[in-house]
């Protein structure tokens, strides 16, 4: 795993995948009611679409299938936002800092992933 000074991942693979897991940690922790359980599922889905997408983006036939995988990195990482935006991680600070983070890394995945895109369009 590759790290800049500050500890943050800088290979995509790498920090997707962390990503990911992370998530399914904190969905573990969450308390267990219809709406979270519901939420959950999708948050699973779109944090992990996010790296498979970037995989499948570093094996684009050419430049249109690279950029729209990206784009759809990006927009899974926008919905992976929107998620951890309404999850209840209930009265317990340290889930909800964990939740804060995720929040936070989702966002900096979607906008490194619309630098890219902007750079090759």
């Amino acid at each position: 795993m590759n790290q800049d000074r500050t500890g943050r991942i800088y290979d995509l693979e790498d920090r997707t995948r962390t990503f990911a897991r992370d998530v399914r940690k904190f969905i573990r922790k969450i308390p267990k009611d219809l709406p979270n359980l519901e939420d959950a599922k999708q948050l699973v889905r779109a944090s992990g679409s996010i790296g498979a997408n970037y995989i499948e983006a570093n094996e684009a036939l050419g430049k249109k299938d690279f950029i729209f995988r990206l784009k759809v990195s990006r927009k899974e990482a926008k919905e992976a936002r929107y998620w951890l935006g309404i999850l209840d991680a209930g009265p317990d600070l340290d889930l909800q800092s964990l939740q804060r983070h995720l929040h936070q890394e989702s966002d900096e995945l979607m906008k490194i992933f619309g630098a890219i895109v902007r750079k090759l369009e």
